[in-house]
C-alpha cells in the first residue's frame, strides 16, 4: 500500500502521566536499546491508529493503566535521539488525581511511580522531555483548579 523510494521517519508517541503528589510513571525497558534504563511509557504507531490512540494502547499494554484526557505536549524530534533509526514521538501528558498500581508488560520489565525530582538514569532523550515539561509547561498549568502540583 505504501512505497517511498526516499527514508522517511519512524513516529512515536510517549505519555507523561503524573498525580497530584509530583510522581511520574516509568517502565524499565525490556529490550534493547537502553534495556534496563527507565523510560516513559510510548512506542511505534501503528498505520491504523492516531498518535493519541498509539499513545493510549502503548500506556496500557506496558504499565496496564488507562487514562482519560490526554493532552498534547510537544514534538521532540533530534536527529539522533534513537539510535536505532530517524524518530519522531509526540508527548502527550495526563494527570491522576491518586496513584494507580502499575502492571508491567509487553516489553516493558518493570514500571514504577518516581517522584520528578528524583529520577533514575533515563533512556533516549527522556530526560529532556521530563525536565522540559517540569520546567517549562508544568507551572502554567499547576495553576489550573483542582490541580495540585508544586
Amino acid at each position: 500500500m505504501y512505497t517511498y523510494s526516499y527514508p522517511r521517519p519512524a513516529v512515536t508517541a510517549d505519555a507523561i502521566i503524573l498525580t497530584d503528589a509530583d510522581e511520574i510513571l516509568l517502565i524499565q525497558r525490556g529490550r534493547e536499546p537502553f534495556k534496563g534504563k527507565w523510560a516513559l511509557p510510548g512506542g511505534f504507531a501503528d498505520m491504523d491508529e492516531t498518535l493519541e490512540e498509539a499513545c493510549r494502547r502503548e500506556l496500557l499494554e506496558e504499565t496496564g493503566i488507562s487514562v482519560g484526557q490526554l493532552e498534547q505536549y510537544r514534538v521532540f524530534d533530534a536527529i539522533n535521539r534513537d539510535p536505532r533509526h530517524r524518530t519522531l514521538t509526540l508527548a502527550f501528558y495526563a494527570f491522576l488525581p491518586g496513584k494507580k498500581d502499575p502492571l508491567a508488560g509487553d516489553d516493558a520489565a518493570q514500571a514504577r511511580w518516581f517522584s520528578i525530582h528524583d529520577l533514575p538514569p533515563l533512556a533516549f532523550d527522556h530526560e529532556l522531555i521530563i525536565s522540559g515539561f517540569t520546567r517549562d509547561f508544568l507551572p502554567k498549568i499547576s495553576k489550573r483548579p483542582g490541580t495540585h502540583t508544586k
